[in-house]
């Protein structure tokens, strides 16, 4: 709200590449965020603006999640005020440019890192049934001294709703890296056993699978030879110092521990959307339209290895009665029960997926045809031998065709035109099968 400082500060913006969009108050911030799209709020205003412009921020999807960096005169209750208003940071002025910056380089960063669309944005939405709600996290505090950790302990315990885990440097990494810790966020001594091993520290947990989504907040003492400028540029999410309130550092943590949560669920999320749309939903084997993909990958690496592969057309003899006799739901137990046999008599490698129906196709690089005759004479048996359990407390017999073709494929030809040939080859095999008894297996005449 002093135009001398949006100028001052839109230029050194600018002079470190950002893109920087003023705008003089609370107000015609809100007004501009539609059209601007801002990747951060960087905000200093007097009073209860601030703290008006970021519980506004926080109320709307759009920027629920927008990191907003404060700036503020060195007034506890203010930087309280702002931090439970929803605040990312709160800087005490002056500021020192290069700590600016690098807190704004580690929240480029953090969000170039974030799931998101290509972008890079956040993508929104994907945890909307975790929103109000914030589950209880694990803090770890590791520090040099003992005393130091119980301090902050005995400080935090009526403050925060985490549970709050004291490591000693030797402790931490065995400790953390595993995976039952689920910690959230890692606070870290800036000076250990020697100068800067707290960033050697949070360097090798950033490099572990089971902390390297965690946050990461520094303490550092004074005289530390570890700047603000070097700790975030080396990874770090927050910085406090032994003075630091124990208000202020509770909301500081508590909202650390929201983000990596809500990262977490995202990410989740994500992964749950990639593995529908690869796999069946019912059967839990892969979908035809990922299967399609992977036979060309296969025709390719034949092609490349000169060796050959067979595929397996499966259809379930006579499904439709199953289903007009006992229902759909009895159907769909009979389909993963199958599904999960036909897995158990492959060879491991091989790619089974469901194309549609009751319909089944299985991939099996390297295989010859008096493997994949083996191997679909043991999958009919099987399937034979044990009929069905369902829910109602019936044994329902259930029988296989399968139809079997295979491929050696020529560099000279397009790897997915073989791979369709060799399906269609392998259909035809499966009629054949179907017409002349079912429950047997059938080779395509020319693989024969």
């Amino acid at each position: 709200d002093v135009p001398t400082n949006r100028i001052v500060l839109k230029a050194k913006l600018a002079a470190a590449g950002y893109e920087p969009v003023v705008a003089p108050d609370a107000a015609a911030a809100l007004a501009m965020m539609p059209g601007v799209e801002p990747d951060l709020v960087l905000l200093d205003l007097a009073g209860t603006a601030g703290i008006g412009l970021i519980t506004a921020l926080r109320g709307r999807a759009a920027t629920a999640d927008l990191p907003v960096v404060a700036l503020t005169a060195a007034d506890e209750a203010a930087r309280i005020s702002l931090l439970r208003a929803g605040a990312d940071e709160v800087l005490t002025k002056p500021v020192d440019d290069r700590h600016l910056l690098a807190l704004i380089r580690s929240h480029m960063r953090h969000i170039a890192l974030a799931v998101g669309d290509p972008a890079g944005r956040p993508l929104h939405g994907l945890a909307e049934a975790a929103a109000g709600f914030q589950q209880q996290g694990q803090i770890a505090i590791v520090t040099a001294r003992p005393e130091t950790a119980m301090r902050l302990r005995r400080d935090l315990a009526g403050l925060c709703r985490d549970r709050l885990l004291v490591l000693s440097p030797d402790e931490a990494v065995g400790c953390l890296s595993r995976p039952a810790q689920q910690t959230d966020v890692v606070v870290i001594e800036a000076d250990l056993t020697e100068a800067a091993d707290g960033l050697r520290l949070m360097s090798e947990l950033q490099s572990r699978a089971a902390t390297c989504h965690a946050r990461f907040v520094l303490l550092l003492p004074e005289g530390t030879a570890v700047s603000a400028a070097m700790a975030y540029d080396l990874g770090a999410h927050g910085l406090i110092s032994p003075a630091t309130p124990a208000a202020e550092l509770a909301l500081r943590l508590s909202r650390l521990v929201g983000q990596k949560q809500a990262e977490d669920r995202r990410r989740a999320s994500v992964q749950d959307s990639l593995r529908q749309a690869a796999f069946d939903p019912l059967t839990g084997v892969y979908n035809r339209r990922t299967i399609d993909q992977h036979l060309v990958t296969v025709v390719r690496e034949a092609t490349r290895q000169a060796k050959g592969f067979a595929v397996l057309l499966v259809d379930l003899d006579r499904f439709k009665r199953v289903n007009d006799n006992w229902g759909h739901p009895t159907g769909d137990a009979v389909l993963v029960a199958v599904a999960e046999r036909m897995g158990q008599s492959l060879r491991r490698g091989d790619l089974l997926a469901r194309m549609g129906g009751e319909e089944f196709l299985a991939i099996l690089p390297g295989a010859s045809l008096a493997d994949a005759r083996l191997i679909g004479e043991r999958l009919c048996h099987s399937i034979e031998a044990m009929p069905v359990a369902v829910p109602q407390g019936h044994q329902i017999p259930v029988t296989v065709s399968v139809g079997i073709a295979c491929c050696l494929p020529s560099a000279q030809r397009d790897a997915a035109l073989q791979a369709g040939e060799v399906v269609e080859q392998a259909d035809r095999a499966l009629l054949y099968a179907k017409s002349h008894g079912r429950n047997r297996v059938t080779v395509f005449r020319s693989a024969a």
